[in-house]
């Protein structure tokens, strides 16, 4: 399988991810701004969801940009990926319609985390498949980014038991930390003979 071909197959399965999340919301049944206030759960959290699923877009992109050949490990860690990115949906309804409980909080905490986790795999396959001194592996390197959003993942799941807004506001912080796209990779391909934007 090309990486091309594997990238299409990945875009199409977060957007379907997407599409999912917000066919989950509910239009309110009055007509008042007071309609609107049970709906407002639910509404952030598919923002939030809907950013963290972008984050994971543009970075799965860059990723797969700095690829230089696909592996069967490859294959099955990205599928490993799109798994835990396919619970964004259930995960989502479920913190946003009952506005924020401890238990789902915590859920949608263990979700990011694992596709944390999971991304950290599929990076691992990708330097074993191209090599040490792959342009992934130089742009990687030790990840204290993606270790300070594990980290904060874990908080937030911890926290959720104690205060629920805990774990919901170290989810944010975490978005935020993403939100301006990692240029790491960028910056290892522009040195790269031939190398470009991705």
């Amino acid at each position: 399988m090309t990486k091309g071909r594997l990238e299409a197959f990945s875009d199409g399965v977060l957007a379907i991810i997407i599409t999912i999340m917000v066919l989950e919301m509910r239009a309110p049944h009055g007509t008042d701004p007071a309609a609107l206030r049970p709906v407002l759960p639910v509404f952030l959290t598919y923002v939030l969801s809907y950013v963290h699923i972008g984050i994971y877009w543009t970075n799965h992109h860059h990723l797969l940009h700095a690829t230089r050949g696909v592996s069967g490990g490859v294959l099955w860690a990205n599928l490993l990926l799109l798994f835990w990115l396919s619970l964004f949906p259930f995960a989502t309804a479920w913190m946003g319609e009952n506005h924020f409980a401890a238990l789902p909080t915590a859920l949608y905490g263990t979700v990011l985390l694992c596709a944390a986790f999971s991304y950290v795999v599929l990076q691992g396959r990708i330097v074993h498949a191209d090599g040490p001194n792959s342009a992934v592996a130089r742009a990687v390197g030790a990840d204290r980014k993606g270790l300070v959003s594990r980290v904060l993942y874990a908080a937030g799941i911890a926290g959720s038991f104690v205060r629920p807004w805990i774990g919901w506001t170290l989810y944010v912080i975490v978005a935020l930390i993403w939100f301006v796209p990692d240029r790491r990779i960028e910056r290892v391909l522009a040195r790269e003979p031939g190398g470009g934007e991705a």
